[in-house]
C-alpha cells in the first residue's frame, strides 16, 4: 500500500505542472516536457506556444530575412548576386526564449534533461543558473541538472535561450525548440547512462540470431557491485531471451544472447523487438534504474564482391534525400507528418532516405524503424572550411567529436540506420588535411559503432581520390558526376560506389512549358519549372541517366535522389529571383502532393504495383492544333495513345536511347479538346490496363479528401486534406488559382495550408490561400477531447463551399 501511495503522489506532482508521463516508477521515471511553454523574442512580451515549436514558420515571408549576397560555389557561380530565398525568407534569425516550470519527486538525486534538438546554440537555465549548453542546433543533447533542482518536490523554473546567426545555413533551418524535450530522474546517485545501451546483431540464420548487448553505469561507489537484468521481447510481447549480467570494474555490462527463430528487420518486413534493462544492486531487490529500447535483428555489410548487403542479401538503394522541414509545419517535428512522408515514399517504391545534411530527429528514426525505411544518417554540411559565413566551421574544432558521439550513441539502436554519413560536399575533400579529418571521423564512428559503414557525399571525386579522401571512407559516395563514374571507379579501393546524391531534376507540380526539350538551368518570368521532367541544373541530370548507370554498372550500389519532397529555401534555379522561397527539386511538392516525377519513379521502383500515368493535363484553351507532347509513365513496355478515339500510334520503350528507355513519349501530338486515353501492353503484347484524361469544363465544385478520417484526441495528431477544384464531371481544373478560405469547428483546429507554389508569399498559418494548379492541402490538428472536427473550405470568388468531417477519438 505504501508503494502505491508514493506512486500516486508522484503522478499528482507531475500532473500539477503539466508534465506528460512517459514512464514512472517509485525510484525513477521519464516525463515529457512537450506541450505548453512560454515563448518570447525579447524576454518582455510572452506568449503560450506548444513545443515542438518553430517560431519563424508563421512568417511573414520577406526577402530581407537572411538576404545573402554571395556567389554560391556549389552552384558554379563566379560572381556575387542577391540570394533572397536561399534560407527560406522567413524570420528565423535572432534570439528566442522559452520558459516553463517542472517538478521532480522529493528525494530525487539525479535528473537530466534530454533535448532532441533546439535551433540554435541553446543555453539551458534551471532556477536561474546556467546548467548546460550545446552549440549545434541539429543535434540531440543532454543536460545534467542534478545540482540545480529543488529536491523537495517544489516547482523548478526551466529557461532555454536560443540564438540563430545570419548566413549560418544554406536552407531553412527553423527556429526554436523544434524537437521533443523530456526529463529523466532517479532517486539514486547510481544510474544507467543515457544512450549507454548498444544492441547489435552478430549473426542471424533461420534457427537463431546472436545479439550483442552493452550498457554502462554512471557514478557508482567503488565498493559496491551491480547487475543488469536483461529481457528481450518479440513483436507480440513474448519474452524470447533474458540474462542477469554483473558489471565489470569499469561499470560496463556486456552480454550476448541467442534469440530463437528470429524475424529479420528489412524494409519489406520491419519487425521490431524490445529490450528492457533494469539495474539492481548486488544486495536487495530494489531496482535503481530501467531503460527500454526498440531494436531490430539485422546485419549490414559492404564489399567489392557483393556491394551493399542487408541480412546477407545484395540490394541497391532506391533512396531519396530529405531536408528536415515539414513544409507548412516548418521545422517543428510532428510524428504524423513524418509517417505521411514515409508512407508516400514507400508507395512510390523508395526503400531508403538520407537525412541531408544534418542529424535526424529521434521520432523520424522511430518511424523509419516501424515502417521499414533504411536510413543514411548524415551529420554535417561542412567541417572547418566554410560554405557560409557562420556555418559549422565556427564549431568544428571544439565540437565535432561531441557531435558525432551524440549522433551515434543516440541513434545506434535504430535498425533503419544502415550507414553514417560524415558530411556533404565538404570543401576540403580534395586537400590532404580533409583526408586526415575524415580518417579521424571514421575512426570515431567505428569506435562507437563497429557495425555500420561510413560514407561522405563527394562532388569532386577525382580530387578526393588524388589526396586520399575517398580511400578513407567505407562507402565512396558520389554526388552527381555521372561522367566520372567509369573514369574513377577503377581507382576506388572499395570496388563499388554509391550515388549519394543524384538527379536534381526540377519541376513545378501541374506546370508545363513548351517545347519539352532537356535543358539545364532553365528560368522563366513566372518563376516555375516544367512538369515534363526535362529540366535540371548544370551540375546534375535526369532520373533516366541515373537509372541507366545503376542498371548497366554492377559495381554501383544504388542512389539517393535530390530530393523526396520540396523544402523551404534553396530555390534553384531561381536563386536570385524574387519571390521564390522554396525548392523545385522534390519528387513531391512542399504540400506533399505528387508531381508527375513521382509516377516516373514509381514506374521504375515499385515492383509490387503497376503504374499508368499520363501527362500533361488535357485542358489547353488556345493551343488547339499546336504540338502538345504526351508522356506515359508506366512499368509496362509499350502503349498506344488515343485522342477522341483516334490512334496516335503504339510505341515501345527503347533501351538504346537516353529518354525513351524508361518513358513512353508521343512528341508530335496536336492538342484538341476532349478525351486522352492510353492503353498499355504487357511483355506478351496483351492489353494490360488503360488511363483516361479529359479536358476540364468550368469549375463546378470543391472536392475534399482527408488522408485520415479518424485521428487521435491527443492535441498533436493531424489530418492532411487535399482540396481540389473540379468541373461537373469531377475533372480537375488544372489552372485554377482561386482564393480559398478555411475554418475548422468542433474537436480540432486549423493548423496550416500549403499549395506547393514556390513563389507564393501567403503565410501557411493564415486560414486563406490560393489554389496552385487547382489544388492545395489543408492541415487539421486534433484537440484533446473526443468528437468531430469539421473543416469547411469556401471559394472567395465563386462562393463554392465544401466540408469534411474528421473523427477525433
Amino acid at each position: 500500500m505504501k508503494k502505491f501511495i508514493l506512486l500516486a503522489v508522484i503522478l499528482a506532482c507531475f500532473s500539477a505542472f503539466g508534465q506528460d508521463i512517459v514512464q514512472v516508477h517509485e525510484n525513477y521515471g521519464t516525463v515529457s516536457l512537450n506541450g505548453e511553454w512560454q515563448f518570447s523574442r525579447d524576454c518582455v512580451t510572452w506568449e503560450t506556444v506548444t513545443v515542438p515549436h518553430d517560431w519563424a514558420i508563421s512568417g511573414p515571408f520577406d526577402k530581407k530575412w537572411d538576404l545573402q549576397v554571395t556567389a554560391i560555389k556549389e552552384n558554379g557561380e563566379e560572381h556575387a548576386t542577391e540570394h533572397s530565398g536561399r534560407s527560406g525568407a522567413l524570420p528565423w534569425i535572432g534570439k528566442g526564449y522559452y520558459r516553463r516550470t517542472f517538478s521532480v519527486p522529493a528525494g530525487t538525486k539525479h535528473a537530466e534533461l534530454v533535448f532532441d534538438g533546439a535551433m540554435a546554440d541553446p543555453h539551458v537555465y534551471v532556477n536561474g543558473k546556467l546548467a548546460g549548453h550545446w552549440a549545434y542546433g541539429y543535434n540531440a543533447f543532454t543536460v545534467n541538472i542534478s545540482d540545480y533542482i529543488h529536491r523537495d518536490g517544489s516547482e523548478n523554473v526551466l529557461q532555454v535561450d536560443l540564438e540563430n546567426l545570419e548566413e549560418s545555413n544554406r536552407w531553412y533551418p527553423g527556429a526554436g525548440i523544434y524537437r521533443p524535450v523530456k526529463l529523466v530522474y532517479s532517486s539514486s546517485n547510481t544510474y544507467l547512462k543515457l544512450w549507454g545501451l548498444a544492441v547489435s546483431t552478430v549473426s542471424i540464420n533461420d534457427d537463431d540470431a546472436l545479439i550483442d548487448i552493452q550498457h554502462q553505469l554512471k557514478q557508482w561507489p567503488a565498493d559496491e557491485h551491480y547487475w543488469l537484468n536483461i529481457i528481450v521481447r518479440d513483436d507480440k510481447g513474448n519474452t524470447v531471451a533474458s540474462a542477469k549480467t554483473p558489471a565489470d570494474g569499469m561499470g560496463h555490462f556486456h552480454e550476448k544472447l541467442l534469440v530463437p527463430h528470429p524475424k529479420a528487420w528489412s524494409p519489406e518486413s520491419p519487425t521490431l523487438y524490445e529490450i528492457t534493462t533494469t539495474l539492481y544492486p548486488s544486495t536487495g531487490n530494489r531496482s535503481l534504474d530501467e531503460q527500454s529500447s526498440k531494436f531490430g535483428i539485422r546485419t549490414v555489410s559492404v564489399s567489392r564482391e557483393h556491394g551493399f548487403q542487408l541480412n546477407g542479401v545484395s540490394r541497391k538503394f532506391k533512396g531519396v534525400c530529405l531536408h528536415h522541414d515539414l513544409g507548412p509545419l516548418g521545422a517543428a517535428v510532428n510524428k504524423t507528418a513524418l509517417i505521411r512522408q514515409i508512407r508516400l515514399l514507400k508507395e512510390m517504391g523508395a526503400d531508403a532516405i538520407r537525412t541531408s545534411h544534418n542529424m535526424p530527429s529521434t521520432w523520424q528514426m522511430e518511424v523509419c524503424d516501424s515502417m521499414g525505411m533504411m536510413v543514411m544518417a548524415e551529420s554535417f554540411d561542412s567541417w572547418l572550411d566554410p560554405k557560409v559565413k557562420n556555418g559549422y566551421n565556427r564549431l568544428w574544432n571544439e565540437w565535432w567529436q561531441r557531435d558525432v558521439t551524440n549522433l551515434i550513441e543516440n541513434h545506434r539502436n535504430h535498425p533503419s540506420i544502415v550507414m553514417w554519413s560524415m558530411g556533404n560536399e565538404i570543401p576540403e575533400q580534395w586537400k590532404p588535411e580533409g583526408a586526415q579529418r575524415l580518417k579521424q571521423l571514421v575512426q570515431l564512428c567505428h569506435t562507437l559503432d563497429p557495425t555500420r559503414p561510413v560514407t561522405v557525399g563527394m562532388n569532386h571525386p577525382d580530387g578526393a581520390l588524388n589526396c586520399g579522401f575517398s580511400q578513407a571512407m567505407d562507402v565512396p559516395g558520389y554526388n552527381y558526376r555521372l561522367g566520372l563514374y567509369d573514369e574513377t571507379y577503377p581507382k576506388l579501393v572499395q570496388g563499388f560506389l554509391l550515388g549519394s546524391e543524384t538527379a536534381s531534376t526540377v519541376s513545378s507540380r501541374g506546370h508545363y512549358a513548351f517545347p519539352d526539350n532537356p535543358e539545364a538551368n532553365k528560368m522563366r518570368p513566372d518563376g516555375q519549372c516544367s512538369g515534363y521532367d526535362m529540366e535540371y541544373c548544370w551540375w546534375s541530370n535526369l532520373p533516366d541517366d541515373d537509372w541507366a548507370m545503376q542498371e548497366d554498372r554492377p559495381w554501383t550500389i544504388g542512389e539517393f535522389v535530390w530530393t523526396g519532397f520540396d523544402y523551404l529555401g534553396e530555390p534553384t534555379p531561381y536563386d536570385d529571383y524574387w519571390p521564390s522561397r522554396s525548392s523545385y527539386f522534390g519528387i513531391l511538392d512542399l504540400a506533399g502532393l505528387p508531381k508527375d516525377r513521382y509516377w516516373l519513379y514509381r514506374s521504375h521502383w515499385n515492383t509490387q504495383q503497376h503504374t499508368i500515368h499520363l501527362l500533361p493535363h488535357w485542358t489547353w484553351p488556345g493551343r488547339e492544333g499546336q504540338v502538345t507532347p504526351v508522356y506515359c509513365y508506366t512499368d509496362y513496355p509499350s502503349a498506344e495513345l488515343f485522342i477522341n478515339g483516334k490512334s496516335q500510334g503504339r510505341i515501345t520503350k527503347d533501351p538504346s536511347t537516353r529518354l525513351d528507355r524508361y518513358r513512353l513519349r508521343w512528341r508530335e501530338v496536336k492538342y484538341e479538346p476532349g478525351e486522352l486515353r492510353v492503353v498499355v501492353y504487357d511483355a506478351q503484347g496483351k492489353p494490360a490496363g488503360e488511363k483516361v484524361m479529359r479536358t476540364a469544363g468550368k469549375p463546378h465544385h470543391l472536392v475534399l479528401e482527408a488522408d485520415r478520417s479518424t485521428i487521435h484526441a491527443d492535441g498533436n495528431d493531424l489530418s492532411f486534406v487535399t482540396v481540389s477544384l473540379v468541373d461537373k464531371s469531377g475533372t480537375l481544373c488544372p489552372d485554377a488559382s482561386n482564393q480559398l478560405e478555411f475554418s475548422v469547428k468542433g474537436a480540432g483546429t486549423y493548423k496550416a495550408a500549403c499549395n506547393g507554389d514556390a513563389t507564393s508569399l501567403e503565410a501557411f498559418t493564415q486560414p486563406s490561400m490560393k489554389l496552385f494548379h487547382g489544388q492545395l492541402v489543408v492541415v487539421v490538428q486534433s484537440g484533446n477531447k473526443k468528437g468531430a472536427a469539421t473543416l469547411t473550405v469556401r471559394d472567395r470568388k465563386t462562393g463554392l463551399k465544401q466540408s469534411v468531417n474528421i473523427t477525433v477519438e
